[in-house]
């Protein structure tokens, strides 16, 4: 059993809550710009710190107008927006706990959290999902409001939720807010959400204002460069997880100029615009950004300058952990910088100095590229009963392929068997009226993350993979899916894919194209243009490409763990598909579930010849 601990640098009183730093911004720096937020015509517009407090508090006199009381938990709904930090932080300045619902939920998803939460009301986005809350609602008795963010279509002189909160209140003393706040302690509940999960029912997540002080303070004490005053972020990871949450509170709370968008198909145009100085994404976004500059380059036939571009960054970025770039690849580095490099950093504003990723695994060679571009990828490890982060990497210590080190005040363990165990004022006290589930996890403070990993002499953590994805093939061998799909994630024309094989007799793969590389690979291999990669899955071209990322992700692993068989899926995994998590993981399950026939095509015959 391997430890590694971190001592504290900071402290949690026993009357800080996570609604206090609103006031405190607004008091002392009224004028600091806390959020950029864009009008119906796309332009942004400042909000200073003490308008900020004045719209929390408005809304929050609605709230207690309406008859919330202190504890009583409010779901909210939506997609990213401000609208949505400002309901959050109105619901906790009134003593609420909120309730964070994915805004691609279904109605049965809907229906479980609002009846387990107990929740007494629920703030949606859209009319689509005012419709679903309807459509469950006469199951629900302890549900007493439903209010709605956007108007709705045909009667645009209705008001949206924020506006009807505020007239609601007009009635109400700014005094009780205030009472409520500071009524609020350390140890009460602050939010209550509910794993997305990629197997089973989701359980409540109880999450303190002490775990989410403790945490938005002890990761802007490592993050000095990146959440700082004069520093911004523009948010589009849903803020119904808690990655985003963290993010979002640590920007409040050390003055960090928040944007939000929802829309992430016009990312790289948002980023331009609002020239953040870091990035919040999950590994799927810095995929898509290194494969789509790499098929832009070989479209216009500059690949070969991009691919030896990209060599050149990953191996100068390898060298700083090895001494140095020598004199010849430091000359090398310096042109790639003004013909490759410096395009890539503008693509994101110019003005980027790193980026946090979480979430899922990014892959060592992508995180060598970017670091090697000048947008070093500071990968962290945590769950959401971590309040995000627990183990980051830093720009004064890093170390590519890992998820870093334990926060301040934070140790990992890793148990016997290999699992990763947790313990730190972070981690949560228990899950929403589950004790049984609670006892499972949770052994004399340590937390049981059901994730496998390895620590180094300097305290670096490496995720080898999931407990419970573990695959047992008919000979026994252990094998862990992530090693493998995260290399043949990294390839352009994957998408994603999944290992299977417990019990069989050898590893395989299911693979998804990528439909936005495909268009311009069809163009290349003069094939003809088509929707999707139905038509190709036989294609002998593709999947000789297909067997070649294979082959590559096989260098990662023993040759009895190796993928021997692969077959290409004529759709992608999605999260409307339901084989996504809203935050891109794949669900197993459901994968395994739709896809048996072609599993069993995999392995047909292969146990008789085995």
């Amino acid at each position: 059993m391997r430890e590694y601990s971190v001592p504290a640098t900071v402290r949690v009183g026993e009357d800080e809550n996570l609604v206090g730093a609103v006031y405190h911004n607004a008091e002392r720096h009224a004028d600091a710009i806390l959020f950029r937020r864009r009008g119906a015509d796309g332009a942004w517009t400042d909000v200073p710190a003490a308008r900020f407090a004045e719209q929390v508090t408005a809304v929050a006199r609605g709230l207690i107008a309406a008859g919330v009381e202190p504890g009583d938990r409010v779901a909210l709904l939506s997609r990213t927006r401000f609208e949505w930090t400002l309901l959050d932080y109105a619901i906790l300045a009134a003593g609420g706990v909120t309730v964070p619902i994915y805004e691609t939920s279904s109605a049965e998803q809907i229906s479980w959290i609002l009846s387990d939460s107990g929740a007494v009301a629920i703030i949606v986005e859209t009319e689509k999902h005012r419709g679903l809350v309807e459509s469950v609602a006469d199951s629900l008795n302890a549900l007493k409001r439903i209010w709605q963010i956007e108007p709705p279509a045909g009667s645009p002189s209705t008001p949206g939720a924020v506006d009807a909160l505020v007239a609601l209140g007009s009635g109400t003393a700014d005094d009780e807010v205030h009472a409520r706040r500071r009524a609020v302690k350390a140890d009460d509940l602050a939010t209550l959400i509910y794993t997305s999960g990629t197997t089973g029912r989701p359980k409540g997540v109880e999450l303190t204002n002490r775990n989410l002080v403790a945490e938005c303070k002890t990761v802007s004490d490592v993050f000095p460069e990146l959440l700082t005053a004069g520093g911004s972020v523009l948010l589009f990871l849903p803020l119904a997880h808690v990655f985003g949450k963290v993010i979002q509170c640590g920007a409040v709370q050390t003055r960090t100029t928040i944007g939000h968008t929802p829309d992430v198909a016009n990312l790289l145009a948002d980023l331009a615009v609002f020239r953040p100085t870091f990035l919040l994404a999950v590994p799927r976004v810095f995929e898509k950004v290194y494969n789509g500059a790499r098929q832009k380059a070989h479209t216009e036939g500059k690949g070969k300058i991009f691919d030896a571009a990209a060599d050149t960054a990953i191996a100068w970025s390898r060298a700083q952990d090895a001494g140095g770039p020598g004199l010849l690849l430091s000359l090398k580095h310096t042109l790639f910088d003004k013909l490759v490099y410096g395009k890539l950093r503008a693509a994101v504003g110019g003005n980027v100095v790193a980026a946090v990723s979480g979430s899922a695994p990014l892959g060592e060679r992508l995180g060598h590229f970017f670091r090697g571009v000048g947008l070093p990828i500071l990968e962290g490890y945590g769950l959401t009963e971590t309040s995000a982060g627990i183990t980051v990497n830093t720009l004064s210590a890093q170390r590519v392929g890992s998820v870093g080190r334990p926060i301040p005040g934070h140790a990992v363990r890793i148990a016997d068997d290999g699992e990763i165990m947790l313990s730190g004022d972070i981690v949560f006290r228990r899950y929403w009226r589950n004790p049984t589930a609670t006892a499972e996890a949770i052994e004399e403070g340590w937390f049981h993350s059901g994730d496998i990993g390895e620590l180094d002499d300097d305290g670096f953590l490496t995720i080898t993979g999931r407990k419970k994805e573990i695959i047992v093939t008919a000979g026994g061998k252990n094998v862990a899916p992530a090693v493998l799909e995260d290399r043949l994630r990294a390839h352009p024309l994957v998408s994603q894919c999944m290992v299977v094989g417990d019990g069989q007799p050898f590893v395989a793969a299911l693979i998804t194209i990528d439909h936005e590389a495909l268009p311009a690979w069809r163009e290349r291999n003069g094939k003809p243009a088509g929707d999707g990669a139905a038509d190709l899955v036989d294609d002998p071209e593709l999947r000789g490409e297909i067997a070649a990322a294979v082959e590559d992700a096989n260098q990662a692993v023993s040759r009895a763990e190796q993928i021997r068989k692969f077959r290409i899926l004529p759709v992608d995994f999605t999260e409307a598909g339901g084989e996504m998590t809203p935050t891109m993981k794949v669900k197993r399950n459901v994968v395994a579930s739709k896809f048996a026939d072609d599993i069993s095509a995999i392995y047909s015959g292969a146990k008789q010849h085995a």
